[in-house]
């Protein structure tokens, strides 16, 4: 399919099988489609290997859907989860299939205000009526899904969510001495022997090692691509660098992380010719804060569109994600589990305190990624970031960087204010 002519495809009978509002959803895959052409396909200079990711978003609520169905069919149950901190990795040892369920759309968040505060953060907001509403198909396909409490409103929006799809929630310890690392551990053994449960099938030790190299492979080939993204003059755009890092959480790892690495060899020939993706030095931004789950492309957009180029995320979407690995070379079920619960603990999700941890991996990445400025973004009403962004302004004045803070939802009723301000901090870094 040649540019022009790109469209999210529309499955209407699947839909339809799947209990959703068609119609309605309908529309949303049709504005989805012309705001991709005009914010992705339109974009000069763009890798060839993108077009693979480009398929992945014209098949996103069709052909992905079928494939579940299918494993559905295998008796291997989809599992749905809104937080970096549920261990896909048990769900794959079990034959399952994990997929990301958190909201980005400003569409779903009426239908959740029918019920939830007006008060609370749009992600939550967003997830929630995506489900209330029957207008999104993996949230129609789950056979049930894993929350996590990381924030309050997220804690009891999952005894509300529970009414309309089977919810188990994980108890995320809210600091990191041996006590909470033990919980961990507990919360991990109870979350394998449920998922064992709904797989009717008993991990092995066999199981565990194979799933653990499986995302393993998949973290390292977006390593791979943040390492790319610190050349200068940058071979990607940040925003197809955030695209593929959302993608991340639908697509399946293993063909995930086989096109990516494809996606890189190419970007490495275009370092090793020196050849960017912009015209000229464009100042190089990275993004630091709260996840920008899929469709939320809205800051990159505005960075973008004014002349810059983003070359990091640091976010659950971004490198929160995929910068710690899980130790292979572990033998026996117990130890993997206690490996596996090192590495989430490695984690610094901003619901934990103290969190010098996350402090210092911004200012790290920032280094490493060859920034010439950091702009903070929160969600509104996400409280434990909006109180961080305090502590990591801080570090950037101390340490001289450039700095902006951002807080938004997912309407673009502030982009008039918010692309002043981000032009303005671009003439800073341009000096």
């Amino acid at each position: 399919m040649d540019d022009e002519n790109f469209e999210v495809r529309a499955y209407p009978e699947l839909w339809a099988g799947l209990n959703m509002d068609v119609a309605r959803f309908d529309k949303s895959r049709q504005m989805l489609g012309d705001v991709y052409r005009k914010m992705f396909l339109a974009q000069p200079n763009r890798p060839r290997a993108m077009r693979y990711f480009d398929g992945v978003i014209a098949e996103i609520f069709g052909g992905r859907i079928e494939e579940m169905l299918a494993a559905k069919q295998e008796g291997r149950p989809v599992v749905g989860t809104f937080c970096v901190y549920v261990p896909e990795e048990i769900v794959v040892a079990a034959g399952g299939i994990c997929v990301g369920l958190c909201g980005g759309s400003q569409g779903s968040i009426p239908d959740a205000e029918k019920t939830l505060p007006r008060n609370i953060c749009p992600m939550v907001k967003s997830a929630y009526g995506f489900k209330a509403g029957r207008i999104c198909p993996y949230f129609q396909t789950v056979d049930f899904v894993y929350g996590e409490t990381t924030c309050d409103a997220k804690k009891k929006t999952w005894e509300l969510l529970d009414r309309l799809v089977p919810t188990h929630v994980m108890e995320i310890p809210q600091m990191k001495g041996l006590r909470d690392k033990a919980m961990w551990l507990a919360e991990v053994q109870d979350f394998k022997a449920r998922v064992e449960a709904v797989c009717r099938k008993r991990v092995t030790e066999s199981d565990l090692a194979g799933a653990i190299r499986t995302i393993n492979d998949k973290r390292r080939a977006l390593q791979r691509l943040t390492a790319l993204r610190a050349a200068d003059p940058a071979p990607i755009n940040g925003r197809d660098g955030l695209l593929i890092e959302q993608i991340a959480f639908y697509d399946e790892p293993v063909r995930f992380a086989r096109r990516v690495n494809a996606l890189c060899d190419e970007l490495e020939e275009r370092v090793r010719r020196g050849e960017g993706v912009t015209a000229g030095r464009a100042p190089r931004v990275m993004i630091a804060g709260t996840p920008m789950a899929l469709p939320n492309w809205k800051v990159h957009n505005l960075v973008e569109a004014a002349g810059a180029v983003v070359v990091n995320e640091e976010s659950c979407i971004g490198t929160r994600y995929f910068k710690d690995l899980i130790e292979e070379e572990v033998s026996g079920l117990d130890r993997q589990l206690e490996a596996l619960t090192d590495r989430y603990m490695r984690i610094d999700c901003s619901c934990f305190t103290p969190n010098n941890e996350r402090i210092e991996q911004v200012l790290a990445e920032y280094r490493s990624s060859n920034a010439q400025g950091i702009i903070h973004y929160s969600l509104q009403f996400c409280h434990t970031y909006n109180i961080e962004e305090i502590r990591i302004r801080e570090a950037c004045e101390q340490k001289g960087i450039p700095y902006l803070a951002i807080e938004s939802d997912y309407s673009p009723e502030d982009v008039g204010q918010l692309q002043t301000r981000i032009e303005a901090f671009l003439e800073q870094i341009r000096g």
